[in-house]
């Protein structure tokens, strides 16, 4: 089994660093790349403007890397008279690193379904969310507390760029080198791989790859271009990736 992982840096060289310690032939091909979001800069503002008790949602440990080092810029704590959650637990424990504060967040699937069953999220009527995220993204988790009566804001606190890539030479390199299983952690970058795929190598080698991707929404839309083994690690960190990959 060869396996290319399409995390971003630095969560993709660190589990190929780690599959490649326990023997396995593992390379690193990041599909995106983070940047400061467009709305950073009014996070202070955004968090000044809740009362006590509202809500904040960490959607990413994304957003604790460019948010924490504005903060601390401006000599501004996080507000720890308010809610918090977290999508799930790499971005709580992130969170929890640099403020120490407590976040909720659910113990299985990072996903919005399951966050949102949350017990504390079930009477949010009257309070204010505030959405820390990326661009773009799903719309599920604001829309949902929208309809439970809670008034959302979002702030945009990074952003993802796809990273461009010749797609004859690299889907070359990868079918000499053998690549047999691949891992794709969002939709977006399984839309990209497919797309940037030329159609040669998408029907003779892409599709007939092994996939491990991370929600059942994932392995949905991979069954709808085309692939059909595909398996779903129980979580979206490395070591539910790494547990997966082990027992492939």
């Amino acid at each position: 089994m060869t396996i290319l992982v399409t995390r971003p840096s630095p969560a993709g060289e660190e589990l190929v660093s780690r599959l490649r310690a326990l023997g396995q032939v593992a390379y690193s091909f990041p599909l995106i790349e983070f940047s400061p979001g467009r709305q950073l800069s009014q996070l202070p503002a955004h968090l000044a403007a809740l009362a006590p008790g509202d809500l904040v949602f960490v959607l990413s440990q994304h957003v604790i890397d460019y948010a924490a080092p504005l903060l601390r810029r401006n000599g501004i704590q996080w507000p720890g008279n308010l809610s918090w959650f977290a999508i799930g637990r790499t971005t709580a424990l992130a969170f929890h690193t640099v403020s120490h504060i407590p976040i909720r967040y659910p113990q299985d699937r990072e996903t919005s379904e399951i966050l949102l069953q949350l017990p504390e999220l079930q009477n949010v009527a009257g309070k204010r969310a505030l959405i820390l995220r990326g661009n773009g993204g799903r719309e599920l988790l604001g829309e949902t507390l929208e309809a439970r009566g809670a008034e959302v804001s979002f702030c945009e606190c990074y952003q993802r760029s796809a990273i461009v890539y010749d797609g004859i030479e690299e889907a070359h390199r990868w079918h000499a080198r053998g690549i047999s299983t691949l891992v794709v952690t969002s939709g977006e970058m399984l839309q990209q791989l497919y797309t940037l795929t030329p159609d040669w190598y998408r029907e003779n080698w892409l599709l007939r790859c092994q996939l491990l991707v991370v929600s059942e929404r994932l392995a949905s839309l991979a069954r709808t271009l085309g692939w059909q083994n595909i398996r779903v690690a129980a979580n979206a960190d490395n070591d539910a990736l790494l547990r997966a990959l082990q027992h492939t």
